[in-house]
């Protein structure tokens, strides 16, 4: 018997059908003797209906209530699910983030995890129910106040709980069969990968890989839990996250040799800010990046200019999540006076290539291949930066798909057939 905890995203538990499809999967999972946690999403586009809803009767709605109101959405695929499975002749309880013992600090909208405390949780499953409990949601310590994890909490929620409970696997779910060598919608020959080490999984979902949430990877590494990516519309094998050595069925470890590049990510969601005209002089980009940070933003890549001779200048640009923008430019205009700069510029028609593999950094000539390919697509790189295991581009966003095919195909990561995407969002 082990103890699974099953998380299902929003495309999987869209409408009343597809939420008795997945009733019957965690029936069956069940039925075969092992103990299930479920963590569900909002149903389809819920989550974005209520913002919709919300803009509509005020432009900037109050954080705290934003929070009450955007977690109705799991409350309701969490009950609707547990009567389904309740239909199926299996008990099943459903519970919020608050009831299930998710513990968050108080910032509202992208609070973190601080504890699981799942005591309701343990009992359930001790008297053979199924748990059922609402992603993307926790509670305060101090206020006792609503909260929300920010864009795939439930992911985050899972792997949590997962944690918290001693779970032998969590099981992510979404429409699509695993983690590909690339965004299926994009490369149609994307292949899956079999298994990932949470540092390439890290890369992948920093670079924009949207099949699992960053903070997710980083629970799931710290905490040891084996992620398994897979399809709630397939019984497919999906992919597994995991630094675990690969063993045989008489437990022999199996020797695993890393493939040089484990696929191409993108992200279209990034813009760029350049300060342009800035005193080349030591501390000027400390004191840049100091403003920058007290607007929240979470800056991605960082390049500066060699300065001019003559006037002493060089301009810093830095790549940053198009929602942290007005804050950013709020905050680096009231500090012209201080800081010096001649003026800002704003690109938000950008995007970010990356390509990611452990076996990366022992093989020479991968930057070579990786920039060629660009070069024979016609694409121009306007930024770059690098780690042990990733090298990140920028380039126009209106080129990113080609970019991508390109990049994609001269690593030989196409496959022979065509992947699924089953519902059509990737999620």
């Amino acid at each position: 018997m082990a103890l699974i905890v099953q998380k299902y995203g929003g495309s999987s538990v869209s409408d009343a059908e597809s939420i008795k499809r997945v009733a019957k999967r965690i029936a069956e999972s069940k039925r075969a003797g092992n103990d299930v946690v479920v963590v569900v999403s909002a149903m389809g586009d819920t989550t974005d209906e209520l913002l919709d809803l919300a803009q509509q009767v005020t432009p900037a709605p109050p954080q705290r209530e934003l929070d009450i109101l955007l977690t109705a959405g799991e409350r309701i695929s969490m009950s609707l699910l547990a009567m389904a499975i309740n239909n199926l002749g299996i008990k099943a309880k459903s519970f919020t983030g608050q009831q299930a013992g998710v513990i968050t600090d108080a910032v509202h909208g992208k609070a973190h995890i601080v504890d699981v405390v799942p005591s309701r949780v343990r009992e359930t499953i001790e008297k053979g129910a199924v748990a059922i409990v609402a992603g993307f949601q926790g509670v305060t310590r101090d206020t006792n106040d609503v909260t929300t994890l920010g864009r795939g909490g439930s992911d985050t929620t899972a792997v949590a709980l997962a944690a918290g409970l001693g779970a032998d696997v969590c099981e992510i779910y979404s429409d699509v069969d695993g983690v590909f060598t690339a965004d299926p919608r994009i490369v149609p020959a994307a292949r899956k990968v079999e298994r990932l080490t949470y540092e390439e999984m890290l890369e992948m979902a920093a670079s924009g890989a949207k099949i699992l949430h960053l903070r997710c990877v980083e629970y799931g590494r710290r905490y040891d839990v084996p992620i398994h990516v897979r399809s709630s519309f397939s019984g497919k094998e999906g992919t597994l996250v995991t630094n675990r050595p690969l063993t045989a069925e008489n437990g022999e470890e199996l020797p695993m040799e890393d493939p040089i590049i484990t696929g191409v990510a993108h992200d279209r969601s990034e813009a760029k800010i350049t300060v342009v005209g800035v005193p080349d002089v030591p501390g000027t980009a400390a004191r840049i990046f100091e403003v920058v940070a007290t607007a929240g933003a979470n800056i991605d890549m960082i390049v500066q200019n060699v300065s001019a001779a003559q006037t002493g200048l060089t301009d810093i640009s830095f790549t940053l999540p198009e929602g942290d923008v007005p804050g950013t430019l709020a905050a680096l205009k009231a500090a012209q006076d201080e800081l010096k700069y001649d003026s800002l510029q704003f690109d938000d028609q950008v995007g970010k290539l990356s390509l990611v593999g452990a076996g990366m950094k022992s093989s020479p000539g991968v930057s070579a291949k990786l920039f060629g390919a660009l070069r024979d697509a016609g694409i121009n790189i306007e930024m770059i930066s690098t780690s042990e295991i990733r090298i990140s581009v920028v380039t126009r966003e209106d080129s990113l798909d080609d970019a991508v095919r390109a990049v994609h195909t001269a690593f030989g990561l196409d496959g022979e057939t065509e992947a699924v995407v089953y519902a059509g969002t990737g999620r």
